[in-house]
């Protein structure tokens, strides 16, 4: 099985019951209490293979932290919206035990509403936080009570953004550093009206002297477009159909053509 293909079956695991047990029961053995073991998931593979709630069980019983619920399925990709009830449902089937919400937090209020809505004990953020690391001191404010702090102005997004290329330089060094950074341009300065040569400069730069000059071209009295700022970051798209080996969904217990393909993936990503 192609490496590409095990990874976009990662998600297809809790499917197939006895594995996923496996795999979870080995990881909190392995972690003897020292370190916390957690599961993230999806609601399952497609709307006619939900596994989540089963899942959510296994975990639980085998003695994880927490279980964290992304509200979509693995063929969902990031389309639509995230289906909240399914935490709410996955909060009341586990009774007390600690889940976390996923999908679609893009900002403070949003983390409250999904804890306010679902009973979840927390919030897991993945998309709502690219460009946006501040959000992280906004979570923690809103949570603990506290006024929860504006979003910053333009002039402290270029400092944000130019620390983030620092930080990346001094721990992969300034090629791989400025080659990290280039992903994040599009994230950080979304809705703000950066000329087009200079984006498309910044996600060529190779060296923090070329950050430090394209950023000094922006024009820094300026404010978010509102309408661009409140829509989803980073992926979006429409359903696929997963890759998956050939017979995965016949059964949700392993037989002996899935074992035979589990140690093919084994060595394709491993390096043997």
């Amino acid at each position: 099985m192609p490496a590409r293909r095990q990874l976009r079956c990662t998600r297809a695991l809790p499917w197939k019951r006895d594995l996923f047990r496996d795999i979870v029961v080995g990881a909190v053995r392995a972690a003897r209490g020292e370190v916390p073991v957690t599961v993230k998931m999806r609601k399952g593979i497609d709307p006619d293979h939900l596994t989540y709630l089963e899942a959510g069980r296994t975990a639980a019983d085998a003695g994880v932290a927490w279980v964290a619920l992304h509200g979509r399925t693995a063929s969902q990709m990031y389309a639509g919206t995230a289906d909240w009830s399914a935490i709410s449902r996955l909060v009341e089937h586990l009774d007390g035990f600690p889940v976390l919400g996923n999908g679609d937090i893009f900002s403070a209020q949003d983390a409250l509403r999904m804890v306010d809505e679902t009973g979840c004990a927390g919030v897991v953020v993945g998309r709502g936080c690219l460009g946006r690391p501040w959000l992280f001191g906004q979570l923690a404010a809103a949570f603990a009570g506290d006024p929860i702090p504006a979003d910053p102005d333009l002039p402290h997004v270029i400092a944000t953004f130019r620390r983030h290329a620092q930080l990346l330089v001094e721990a992969f060094g300034e090629r791989t550093g400025c080659c990290e950074i280039r992903k994040h341009v599009a994230w950080y300065f979304k809705g703000y009206a950066v000329k087009r040569h200079i984006r498309q400069e910044l996600a060529n730069v190779a060296s923090l002297a070329d950050v430090d000059e394209l950023l000094a071209q922006i024009d820094p009295d300026q404010s978010a477009d509102p309408d661009v700022m409140s829509a989803p970051r980073g992926r979006t798209g429409g359903e696929r159909v997963p890759s998956l080996p050939d017979g995965w969904l016949d059964s949700p217990f392993l037989g002996a053509g899935d074992a035979a393909c589990i140690r093919e993936a084994e060595l394709s990503v491993s390096g043997g």
